[in-house]
């Protein structure tokens, strides 16, 4: 962005914010036409990179997998009553609050340049490029976590505990005024909330996907609603607080730890609802559809 804005400005007569969303839009639309070829579909459907990329023997396993947590298809009235199963389903509102909690807890990311340059690591230009190891760090720690979680089907603990780390690491901000300590501090904070964040939408579209109609209804509702924590978390930092940000940085600590907490109450929630279906499915001689936790 400082790239842009320095060399980029007045160019051909546009400002650059304007040029950086040129940059940006231009690379999201050859990224979206790369993503029609390259990312799957239904394993039945006519598009998608699951027609070239699976093998008949993944397609089978991917239809059953789906099969398993998806109820019959008699039962999927109407689209209204998909919306009307998501809406009524307190769960929907649990990843809801977790989301939020999630969003709110990195407003830091708003602030980060000028919070890293209350560090006093040297001039504008080296302040605004060790801004980016932290969130480098971050992506590759999320593809680490979601390939974790993946791998041993679990998904509780791969949020609740980089919400943890994220909690650890703004205790550190605000415990100290040593600048490369608080440096250090903010990759455990940005390397946590990133990491833990994609990691809600796919947890909740596994846990509310009883029906194509409520798994779609489900997750839009948690991605829209969830943008509460974006809008009101830029409102924690005031003029008056830079660099160092004290009182957005306890807010976020309580918003990490509330986000961590719901984790482990919804994997509580869960676990108690699996050992009912477990029951009841032994007493029917039927085959459980258990939730992920």
């Amino acid at each position: 962005m400082h790239a842009v804005f320095s060399n980029l400005d007045q160019v051909r007569g546009l400002v650059g914010w304007r040029w950086l969303y040129i940059i940006i839009g231009s690379v999201n639309f050859l990224l979206a036409l790369c993503a029609v070829v390259l990312l799957p579909d239904f394993p039945e459907s006519n598009t998608g990179s699951q027609k070239w990329l699976f093998t008949e023997e993944e397609l089978r396993v991917a239809n059953q997998r789906i099969a398993i947590y998806r109820i019959p298809q008699e039962s999927n009235r109407s689209v209204w009553w998909g919306f009307k199963r998501a809406v009524t389903d307190y769960r929907t509102w649990v990843f809801i609050f977790m989301l939020i909690c999630n969003h709110a807890a990195y407003g830091f990311n708003y602030f980060y340049p000028s919070t890293v340059s209350g560090f006093g690591l040297g001039s504008r230009t080296i302040t605004l490029l060790c801004t980016a190891p932290p969130f480098l760090i971050g992506a590759i720690a999320s593809l680490f976590i979601s390939w974790s979680s993946d791998k041993r089907n679990e998904r509780s603990y791969h949020i609740a505990i980089p919400m943890g780390i994220s909690v650890v690491g703004f205790v550190i901000s605000v415990s100290t005024l040593n600048g490369p300590a608080r440096y250090v501090a903010s990759f455990l904070y940005v390397t946590g909330c990133f990491a833990a964040n994609g990691l809600v939408y796919s947890w909740a579209a596994g846990v509310l996907n009883q029906t194509p109609e409520k798994k779609a209804v489900a997750t839009s509702m948690i991605n829209v609603i969830a943008q509460l924590g974006n809008i009101m978390s830029p409102y924690f930092f005031h003029d008056q607080d830079e660099p160092r940000y004290l009182m957005a940085m306890i807010l976020l600590i309580v918003f990490a730890t509330l986000s961590g907490l719901t984790c482990l109450f919804l994997k509580w929630d869960l676990t108690r609802a699996n050992k009912k279906i477990l029951a009841e499915a032994e007493a029917n001689g039927t085959k459980a559809r258990l939730f992920s936790h």
